[in-house]
């Protein structure tokens, strides 16, 4: 088993200056954080299979560095970190299979750099149950090979939390001091305001508790944030009126935030729904709520169990982040996704490892093989729950996203092809499947007037999507109108005349 570090945690009463030995390290026991890692990359590539298509969100980022699609309209509340991950390979290949393997791949990397760090602060047999915990959530397994930022903010604050307790407890561990700066601008490369939240406990340590003060890992938090934002606040100040304007628009796109409780939206997506907004209709059954409650549970037994080993802060301090991660979107939104908490997701599970982990190998006498019973029966139900889940939400997801491509092909049968323009109803998607660039006047993705709008469609092929039975905008309603499967569309005269 590798040697635990024991740091006392904020308030506790050992007063010993911060340990300057070197963490110890064993080469073996990798195998099994490569298994799970590995596991977890082969379960992405069956289960959620690499034909699915991509979704309205993956669109949009794609669509920022492909080569045959205009770029969709950047929001205010967007960072630019996905758009370069998927770059390597939607710069040259409109493949989705090949981008799908591509992220399954790197998220089983991923997770296994995450899960490393974490080796000497917890054994490793705790550190493979957390990994496997988190990697058999079905949101976990569903947004792993998608072009999306939450599963990337979760893994950098896995390994940030790791790389801070380590560079804590071993100031000769310039690898953990660059890991923390690494970990903190992944996480502010993909989603700077989730970066701002997970790191506040860390900042909170290094500047207000005397033993934790530490001016090295205050730089290396301070410009790993300032390297991963750097680009978001410049484009604030280019493209969206200032830092404030950008992020007042996000706020207004996320419906405003403030005082509201989220709790039971979030419930009512752990049933598959990827976007629950506006977040009504019936809760999910019993057996697929249960583990969210658990969790949280488990954790804190987790930490508990820490604090009467005296290894308290290896376990107060994930469960301290993921608490402040999760308060936005449990206290703050008015709408749910599930993806939006996996960072609380990765870092309760090396907690709750522990606890399960305690469970089934502490000294107890005939309770020992009665613990161990019922911890097998739980994770066997929990993992035909998460496996149901996600095969209903794979089935869903995919047939929604074979509708964009039939409309697509549809719409190219009418003659709207590139370059072309799409509008109205679903058209971020629609256009990015057909090749067109989509234009709104109103709403969250507004980008242009009525007036370019019609001058477009006197040369070009322009499209207006409409539910049947919505009336067209006034512009359009002389063009001429088709079915496209579900919905109805309007089309330019440039297309008749084409």
């Amino acid at each position: 088993m590798a040697k635990t570090v024991n740091r006392p945690f904020v308030g506790a009463d050992h007063r010993s200056p911060p340990s300057t030995k070197r963490i110890f390290r064993r080469p073996h026991g990798q195998q099994w954080l490569a298994l799970v890692a590995g596991g977890f990359t082969l379960a992405q590539l069956i289960l959620v299979r690499p034909g699915m298509g991509l979704g309205w969100d993956e669109t949009v980022y794609v669509s920022q560095v492909g080569s045959d699609v205009p770029a969709a309209f950047f929001s205010a509340p967007r960072a630019r970190g996905v758009s370069l991950l998927v770059a390597p390979i939607a710069s040259w290949s409109s493949s989705t299979a090949l981008l799908r393997v591509y992220l399954a791949v790197l998220s089983g990397l991923g997770l296994f750099v995450a899960l490393r760090v974490w080796r000497g602060l917890f054994p490793t047999r705790v550190l493979a149950a957390a990994g496997a915990l988190f990697a058999t959530l079905w949101v976990t397994l569903f947004y792993g090979p998608q072009a999306m930022p939450n599963y990337w903010v979760a893994i950098g604050a896995l390994a940030c939390v790791g790389c801070f307790l380590r560079a804590q407890a071993d100031r000769f561990d310039r690898a953990a001091l660059w890991g923390v700066g690494l970990s903190a601008a992944l996480m502010a490369w993909m989603r700077p305001t989730d970066a701002v939240y997970v790191t506040l406990p860390l900042f909170f340590l290094v500047v207000c508790v005397r033993r934790w003060r530490s001016p090295r890992l205050l730089v290396a938090l301070v410009a790993g944030l300032v390297a991963g934002a750097g680009e978001w606040v410049v484009e604030a100040y280019v493209s969206y009126g200032g830092l404030a304007q950008r992020l007042s628009d996000g706020s207004k796109i996320q419906g405003g935030l403030g005082w509201n409780l989220a709790f039971d939206d979030q419930m009512r997506s752990l049933g598959g729904r990827v976007l629950c907004r506006p977040c009504t209709g019936a809760m999910p059954a019993p057996p697929v709520m249960l583990w969210w409650f658990a969790l949280p549970v488990v954790a804190v037994l987790g930490a508990v169990i820490a604090v009467k080993a005296r290894r308290r802060v290896n376990s107060l301090l994930p469960l301290a982040c993921a608490a402040v991660v999760g308060f936005p979107y449990l206290f703050m939104i008015g709408y749910a996704a599930p993806r939006f908490l996996l960072p609380v997701y990765i870092l309760l599970a090396i907690p709750a490892a522990d606890a399960l982990i305690h469970l089934v190998t502490a000294p107890g006498g005939g309770r020992r093989p009665v613990a161990a019973t019922l911890v097998a029966l739980g994770l066997v139900g929990h993992l035909g729950v998460q496996f149901a889940v996600l095969h209903h939400t794979v089935h869903g997801t995919t047939v929604s996203h074979e509708d964009w491509a039939d409309t697509a092909t549809q719409l190219h049968r009418l003659g709207v092809k590139p370059p072309c323009m799409l509008t109205g109803y679903e058209d971020v998607p629609i256009a990015f499947y057909t090749g067109c660039s989509s234009v709104d006047t109103v709403g969250h993705n507004a980008n242009t007037t009525v007036d370019a709008i019609v001058r477009a469609g006197q040369r070009l092929p322009v499209g207006v999507l409409i539910t049947p039975g919505q009336k067209p905008p006034t512009y359009a309603r002389t063009w001429e109108a088709h079915r496209v499967g579900h919905l109805m569309v309007y089309v330019a005269p440039a297309v008749r005349a084409g």
